[in-house]
């Protein structure tokens, strides 16, 4: 009889509907009051793209397609979702797991990007909630996945897809990487994500065949500290300064559309380069996608491209 083997695929969670915002922000704040200013713009954000956003939805999707496509050599996968900050907390997933008799598990944030400002979060959350556990389980981590081949040439297609719409010669549409900013602190003790970020964005212009491009973070915290930069929208505005008149985003720092995306890019930056200009349009989300499922199907299989640890 094979063993019963889990995936768990993680993202940060979202919530469900408007009501839901202020005690979302409140978990995000590890318990602490948000401010009511604060929570009244993040609601009118959330009210802006319908109220909610599909992450927890595509999330699930991308779940069970993985588990379809794992276990079609006749291995016995289940496939588990859990949130960061929001329901179904990985706490609770992994007791479900538990439960369940999984006796190998991989776990995978759906981020490709390694940060200790991030992943290594999501990290003690999945070790924590297994300690205790009464039955021994094979864990197995995948910190960093940027590198993976079928990761690289998805974005890269989705690149020359979003190039092909431009009533533009490609050549001069500027290509604009992002991912999440996080607080400029985590540069003190010499964390791998801008590195990361900047070798896999290399890695993907290179596979694209881009002619121009730069890399920006974007949706960085209102917290009164320094964060990451240069900033998406400071980015648009020097491009324009040097007439740029087309922009294509490619955010490959998320894989799903949520409110970093549909906001955050789609509103507020789209938004600023009109002010300028500047016709700007961004790649096509992985989603739930085939071809993402085949990169996440790579992940679990083969591991290229992949750093893990063993819990």
């Amino acid at each position: 009889m094979s063993k019963l083997k889990g995936v768990l695929l993680m993202a940060y969670g979202t919530p469900r509907n408007l009501d839901e915002v202020e005690p979302y922000y409140r978990d995000i704040l590890r318990g602490r009051e948000p401010r009511p200013e604060a929570v009244a713009e993040l609601t009118e954000r959330y009210r802006r793209v319908g109220g909610k956003t599909p992450l927890l939805e595509i999330t699930r999707k991308t779940a069970d397609l993985l588990g379809e496509r794992l276990n079609r050599g006749g291995d016995s996968w289940r496939n588990y979702v859990g949130m960061k900050h929001w329901h179904p907390y990985i706490a609770g997933t992994v007791e479900q797991i538990v439960a369940a008799g999984v006796e190998e598990l991989v776990a995978i944030v759906l981020a490709p990007h390694y940060s200790r400002g991030s992943i290594a979060e999501y990290q003690g959350m999945v070790v924590s909630s297994l300690e205790g556990a009464a039955t021994p389980r094979a864990t197995r981590f995948i910190e960093s996945w940027h590198a993976n081949p079928l990761f690289t040439q998805l974005i890269a297609r989705r690149i020359q897809e979003g190039l092909a719409l431009f009533d533009a010669n490609p050549a001069d549409v500027e290509v604009l990487f992002t991912a999440h900013s996080l607080p400029a602190r985590i540069l003190e003790s010499g964390d791998p994500y801008p590195d990361e970020l900047h070798r896999s964005a290399e890695a993907v212009a290179d596979a694209a065949g881009v002619a121009s491009w730069r890399f920006s973070y974007q949706s960085a915290g209102k917290t009164g500290m320094a964060w990451l930069g240069p900033d998406i929208l400071d980015s648009i505005e020097a491009i324009a300064d040097e007439g740029g008149r087309n922009i294509l985003v490619a955010p490959f720092g998320f894989v799903c559309d949520h409110l970093e995306i549909l906001f955050d890019v789609d509103i507020e930056a789209k938004d600023k380069a009109a002010t300028l200009g500047v016709n700007l349009r961004r790649i096509e989300m992985p989603n739930d996608s085939p071809e993402f499922i085949e990169v996440l199907h790579d992940l679990v299989a083969t591991g290229e491209g992949a750093r893990a640890v063993d819990l």
